[in-house]
């Protein structure tokens, strides 16, 4: 079963499309791309690695994961804290809408608008997803991608455990080569759904991964 949702949010003026599909378990990913006027203004993406094989109960927490990036998307757009710059419409263009014309007018005088491309889709891998963890020491090899093209420095990576004692996101950024480390010592677990999650953010483009995370039981007092 493939989830997905379809929401146009109208703010002031502006109506923005937010789409949220299940791209299926060949690819085991979440994807948001938020259109304006067709044009893609943000793109989030998750991966469900940790849900597969597909069974009858981690379809429903697939159904849950859907629903929850598609709600924190909108929520996002109405509170202001996605940023998405808005394309200005060209002088030609606005006077199209308005039904104004000029037959004399030749092409220099007004040049056709631009072609925006979407931003790129990013892919981020943990290099070393077998022996990140020593002990209490968290050392993440990270590498930051587009989809099927060249490897991006700069990127905004952050790592976060869920389920811990409350401690704030650890963060570095990609060099040249698009890799960066990330240091830690493990928080303390503390709820029973723990993961450690990932994210990186580069030209208005996310990408995510998810490793769920097990805390070890507790030796009775005899």
């Amino acid at each position: 079963m493939v989830f997905g949702h379809n929401s146009n949010l109208k703010l002031g003026s502006n109506t923005f499309h937010v789409q949220t599909e299940d791209r299926g378990a060949t690819h085991a990913m979440i994807d948001t791309t938020v259109y304006y006027q067709g044009r893609v203004l943000h793109r989030r993406t998750n991966n469900y690695h940790d849900l597969l094989p597909m069974n009858e109960e981690n379809q429903q927490k697939l159904k849950v994961r859907v629903d929850e990036q598609h709600r924190t998307v909108l929520d996002a757009i109405r509170s202001g804290e996605l940023h998405m710059a808005i394309p200005q419409p060209t002088p030609a263009s606005a006077n199209a809408a308005a039904g104004i014309s000029n037959q004399t007018s030749s092409d220099s005088e007004n040049p056709p608008a631009p072609v925006v491309q979407p931003p790129p889709r990013l892919v981020l891998e943990l290099l070393n997803a077998r022996s990140w963890l020593a002990g209490k020491q968290a050392t993440l090899h990270l590498l930051v991608k587009e989809e099927g093209g060249a490897n991006i420095a700069g990127a905004i990576v952050t790592a976060e455990i869920e389920g811990s004692a409350g401690h704030p996101p650890f963060s570095s950024h990609t060099g040249d080569g698009g890799q960066a480390t990330i240091l830690f010592e493990m928080p303390k677990l503390i709820g029973a759904e723990a993961a450690l999650v990932i994210r990186a953010e580069a030209n208005q483009a996310t990408a995510n991964l998810r490793f769920s995370l097990r805390a070890k039981p507790r030796v009775p007092a005899v």
